[in-house]
């Protein structure tokens, strides 16, 4: 009901976090963003929050690895969803540069830039979800503005450029697989760097491998599977696995490292 009144849910929950990129100002979000409680304290100790939120990251990076991209975070299945519509698609792997972006973004917008630029009580603009965030402004700005007279009073140059920014991500994923997951998202480049070592990861069979590439050809994410089955864009989606004709990969929770493939392939 609070999208019909234009209102924020306020409780005690909203000091917890979920693992995926989840609006604080969306008025159905009931915990919060966990890159947007990051940015909101980590320009001083004297926030115990910010040591809470790097640990919930940490925890849920060695637990599920950037498969919290692939099943858990809400503007990833939105993304999901425009992609479906019935349109020509156009392969990224040529623009496989670009993950190496979302690095930049995560340094700069989410640590260093709050870290730096504080006011007199130690506390930094949430950069990220000022200036890029477009989950804020179509979960959060949007809603909110169409319920509530004043905001849309407020608005100004700043609602325009994140309402580019959103209608960009949006127009590139109808034609290009999760754009912003692959190139922008500060949470899922955090979740990438412990993709190769979490518990929920890729296993390929070196006996049933033939490294006839159809894994490949199947990831949407531009990754080489039967290479590097746990790259940092792997989003564990099982497309490699339903693709693989001699049934090698399989999809794992385990504590075990992944398996190599064989000395054959290069």
């Amino acid at each position: 009901m609070n999208f019909l009144h234009g209102k924020i849910f306020r409780g005690g929950l909203k000091a917890a976090c979920v693992p995926g990129l989840n609006c604080y100002s969306c008025p159905a979000a009931a915990a919060s963003c966990p890159i947007g409680a990051l940015q909101a304290v980590i320009g001083s100790s004297r926030f115990q929050a910010a040591y809470y939120v790097a640990g919930f990251l940490i925890l849920a990076g060695v637990l599920l690895g950037r498969a919290v991209c692939g099943f858990l975070c809400p503007f990833g299945w939105f993304q999901e969803l425009l992609h479906k519509l019935p349109t020509r698609k156009f392969s990224t792997r040529r623009l496989h540069i670009l993950t190496w972006l979302k690095y930049g973004v995560l340094a700069l917008f989410v640590i260093v830039l709050p870290m730096t630029i504080v006011n007199e009580v130690g506390m930094g603009d949430p950069f990220f979800c000022k200036y890029l965030c477009p989950a804020g402004i179509l979960e959060g700005g949007i809603p909110l503005a169409f319920a509530d007279a004043s905001i849309r009073a407020s608005l100004g140059g700043l609602f325009t450029w994140k309402s580019c920014i959103l209608l960009g991500v949006v127009t590139l994923a109808v034609f290009c697989y999760r754009p912003f997951c692959k190139w922008i998202c500060p949470l899922g480049a955090l979740y990438g760097l412990f993709n190769r070592v979490s518990v929920c990861r890729l296993e390929i069979d070196a006996v049933k491998c033939t490294a006839c590439g159809a894994c490949s050809q199947a990831c949407r994410m531009d990754v080489e599977v039967f290479r590097t089955p746990n790259h940092s864009e792997c989003i564990r989606c099982g497309d490699c696995a339903a693709a693989c004709p001699h049934g090698a990969i399989t999809r794992t929770f385990s504590l075990k490292t992944a398996q190599k493939t064989k000395e054959t392939i290069t």
